[in-house]
């Protein structure tokens, strides 16, 4: 009898108890969604170094989940290594930044369905390569941290791959003739391209090592939030506003034109 009773007892306690409160819960109260961004990768995010603001094809994904969520929007530069260090140690909310979803990555945070689908591609100089043979022995740039790092390695290790912390310090070394070329999926490589003061002595050839998609980072087990991100993007799919967002940033006037190939689905 004594313990039906003290089972019964812990069993209302139990009941009455209030559930711990999760990222989602976290981010209603403050009224604030932050959210870690590129601010050096455009057109997928890059810092307005008079306005100091971070604009892009991300940035603006950002603020359609915090549209939704009811929430302001908090937006800060990370780069490729910080990102799950700064998710993990709760500076930001979500990981929108270029960020690949694979194996390894899913064991230290949880992904969204994918919401960008590239190729990691190079520049070089014109004429230079017709073949991934052409640059087996190269000097190759990437950045630290990043997919496309463990992917040069994987794929090409007779390359010389040297490592930067962001892709403008890349590019600037492959300028000034001290890479073959540098690595990273095609749209990012695309609007850095296009910054280059000769860039009319370089190209993209149609070379590819690996299919990227990209997908939005959230903390292990914040499942409530997880589910809010995916039905957000699934949504703006589905009513076209995905599709206005990449014709903002890849559409034909742009300065990293590409045809959109993919759609966002909920797998």
């Amino acid at each position: 009898m004594k313990f039906n009773t003290l089972f019964a007892g812990l069993l209302g306690f139990a009941l009455l108890a209030p559930a711990f409160a999760d990222d989602l819960d976290d981010i209603k109260k403050r009224n604030m969604l932050v959210v870690g961004v590129k601010d050096s990768t455009p057109p997928f995010g890059v810092l307005n170094p008079k306005t100091q603001t971070i604009s892009g094809y991300d940035i603006d994904f950002a603020a359609a989940i915090a549209k939704h969520l009811g929430v302001g929007l908090t937006v800060k530069g990370v780069e490729s290594s910080q990102r799950i260090p700064k998710l993990v140690g709760k500076e930001v909310d979500l990981i929108i930044a270029t960020m690949t979803k694979n194996a390894e990555r899913e064991k230290q945070v949880d992904f969204s369905y994918g919401y960008f689908i590239t190729g990691q591609k190079f520049v070089v100089r014109k004429g230079k390569v017709n073949a991934i043979e052409d640059l087996t022995t190269s000097k190759i740039g990437t950045v630290t941290g990043s997919t496309s790092e463990k992917q040069l390695k994987r794929e090409m290790p007779g390359a010389n791959i040297v490592l930067f912390a962001d892709y403008d310090e890349a590019f600037a070394a492959l300028g000034k003739g001290q890479l073959d070329a540098v690595s990273t999926d095609e749209p990012i490589l695309a609007g850095l391209l296009n910054k280059m003061p000769n860039k009319a002595q370089y190209e993209i050839p149609n070379v590819t090592i690996s299919l990227e998609v990209y997908a939005i980072a959230v903390r292990k087990g914040e499942k409530r939030l997880l589910d809010e991100v995916n039905k957000t993007i699934v949504a703006m799919e589905q009513s076209g506003e995905a599709a206005k967002i990449f014709d903002r940033w890849f559409g034909p006037t742009t300065s990293a034109p590409l045809m959109r190939l993919f759609k966002i689905n909920a797998k």
